[in-house]
This record gives C-alpha cells, structure tokens and sequence, in this order.
C-alpha cells in the first residue's frame, strides 16, 4: 500500500510538471557565466579612442546590458577573476576547470559561457578542452572593442555564447569559442589579428558552425580527443612544469635554448621556421637538452599547416617531438599537461597526434 502510494505521488509530480509546462512554456536551460576580465569587460574614457583598461565591468553589469539574453535561459554569474588576458595565469585556468569539473553533473546548470580576453583566449579555451570533464556545453566569448566603444562587439557576442552554451545541440563538441557570429573549436582556432572584430580563425579544420542573433547552425564535431575522452586530469593539482616558448629565426642562437634549461624549464617549444626547422646550432641544442631528460617539441611560427615527423628533421636520431596541427602556444599548453606525470617519447608523439 505505501508504495503503491509513492508510485501514485510520482505519476501526480509528473502531471503537474507536464502541466505546468503546456501553460506556462519549457523551462529554460541554466547557464552558468564565468567570468575572468578581458576586452569585453574593458573601458574607456571614450568611444573612439582604441585604448582602454581591461577588466573594469562586473559580470552582472555585462548581463544587464544584454536584457534579451534572459530570454534565451536562467543565467548566473560568477566572478573568478577581472584581469586582461595577458595576465592570465594557470591559476585562474584551475579555478575556471575546477568550478566547470565541480557542476559537470549538477541539474542546475546546462551550459557554461567564460568571458576572456582575446590575447590568450587560445590556450585557455584549449586547457580546457583537455581537462574538464563534462558534454555539457562550455563555451569561451570576449570581444574586440571594449564596452565603452561607439560599436561594441561584447553585447551580441556574449547573446550568442549563451545561445550556444544554452542548444542542447552544442553538447558534445568540446570547448567552443563563440565570437562574431563564429563558432570555433578550441583545438582549430588562432587569433590572427591584432585589432578586427574577425580575429579568430580556424584555418585547418574550419569552424564548428556559425551563430546569428541566437541562431546556431553547427556543421561537424572535432576529430580529436577531449573532454570525457581526454586522458588527463588535474584534480587537486597545485603547481605545472615550467615549459618555455623560443622563437627561432634567420641566425638563431643556440644559447637561448641553454638559458631555457638553465633556469628550470622541463619542457621547450620551437616555434620553427617553415616546417618546425632551425638552424644546426640550434638542433644540436635541442638534442643535447633531449639527451639530458628535457622534452623539445617543434612547432611552427607559420599561420597554417602540419609539423610534420621527420620530415625535414631527423626526429628519431634527435629525440625530438613533432607537434603536428598544434601552434606554438597551444603545443605548450599540451606539454605542460602531459608532463605532470613522467612519460616516454613516444608516448609524447602520440599525445600530439590525438590531441
């Protein structure tokens, strides 16, 4: 009898949710802002002038400025930080994925949308994808011109990140940028000018879909690993290896690849000519640093294209990693990760061909 009692309690819950919907509409999907600072929490003294200081609105006065967003789903927010991007720290990266890992299972949020600054907006969006641990949709927003400027681009951006981070149709595609009617994986896209509005590009892979006043049309899922299929994990993590970036050009000095080491780097990134090359000087650096137990990955200053394997490198003899699809900053974000924990080269190489 008492359960036959539970049982009709449910069945009446049910009905009453049901009915509740048919008159009163589907309730909306809860989105979760985090917000870290950048452009589009910038401003300045006025509308024309291209300076400004970053960081300087609250996440509730970007939402208010956006009344029409409420429309779209029951949004919070929280600041995790208000800093330009170019201060952006691992620090606030943690505190960011911790919080998404936190709620990935949580009824009370849907999706998740983090203002950023463009500057390094990459390499967090691509952390990101490596660590947290949710299909739920997460997706990074920022903007060109800060919130004081005759023709803001912050507003519509942040309406159509939340559009997205709300679509149940997002669910499953990684970490996503959403910027000037643009969506981007975070595996695929660069930033690739220094001012225009359209300064995010995916020039390899090409973008995931496209976004209009809340609009999305998504075309294809990424092909590499992330999320839930990603192998790494930075719960309780408290400190990354030091991995250095070193730019090589026409008469590079091996010296530079020295100093690296010298002052504690566990890992460098080539940020090659062409194809990942450099100089013999510089080779023969980066095999005696190999040698000594330091991981070397060749990427490449190049806008577009594959770092290919020992193709014009002899990456076996050298013990070297080629970074495939992967820039300079996004090849140091995955050896950072990788290198909390020890790891063969090969094991290494593979990493940068699933990721």
């Amino acid at each position: 009898m008492k359960l036959n009692l539970i049982f009709f309690k449910k069945i009446f819950l049910l009905l009453l949710l049901s009915l509740s919907i048919s008159m009163f509409g589907q309730a909306k999907p809860k989105v979760l802002i985090l917000a870290t600072g950048g452009t589009i929490a910038g401003a300045a003294k006025t509308g024309v002038q291209s300076g400004y200081t970053s960081g300087q609105v609250t996440i509730d006065a970007m939402v208010n400025a956006v009344p029409d967003a409420m429309k779209l789903a029951d949004i919070k927010g929280e600041q995790i930080a208000n800093v330009g991007s170019q201060d952006m720290s691992f620090e606030i990266m943690m505190k960011v994925a911790n919080k998404i890992n936190e709620l990935a299972s949580s009824k009370d949020v849907d999706g998740f949308v983090i203002t950023h600054g463009t500057d390094t907006m990459e390499e967090t969006a691509y952390f990101l994808n490596l660590v947290v641990k949710t299909d739920k949709p997460v997706v990074l927003v920022g903007s060109m011109r800060p919130s004081t400027a005759i023709s803001a681009d912050g507003p519509l951006n942040l309406y159509n990140a939340i559009a997205v981070a709300a679509d149940p149709k997002a669910k499953g595609h990684g970490v996503l940028l959403v910027m000037n009617d643009w969506i981007h994986s975070a595996q695929a896209l660069t930033k690739v000018s220094t001012t225009a509005v359209q300064t995010f590009m995916s020039p390899i892979r090409g973008l995931i879909g496209t976004t209009s006043y809340g609009i999305n049309d998504f075309y294809h899922y990424p092909d590499q690993k992330y999320g839930k299929t990603s192998e790494f994990d930075v719960k309780g993590v408290t400190a990354f290896p030091r991995v250095d970036i070193i730019y090589a050009d026409a008469d590079m000095k091996a010296d530079l690849i020295d100093a690296s080491i010298e002052k504690g780097a566990k890992g460098i990134v080539i940020a090659g000519v062409g194809n990942g090359n450099m100089n013999k000087e510089s080779l023969d650096a980066c095999a005696r640093a190999s040698k000594k137990g330091i991981i070397v990955v060749r990427s490449s200053r190049v806008a577009t294209g594959i770092v290919g394997r020992n193709v014009e490198c002899n990456d076996d003899e050298l013990g070297l990693i080629a970074s495939y699809g992967l820039n300079p900053q996004k090849s140091r974000i995955l050896l950072t990760v990788a290198l909390l924990k020890p790891r063969k080269l090969d094991e290494l190489q593979k990493i940068f061909l699933e990721y």
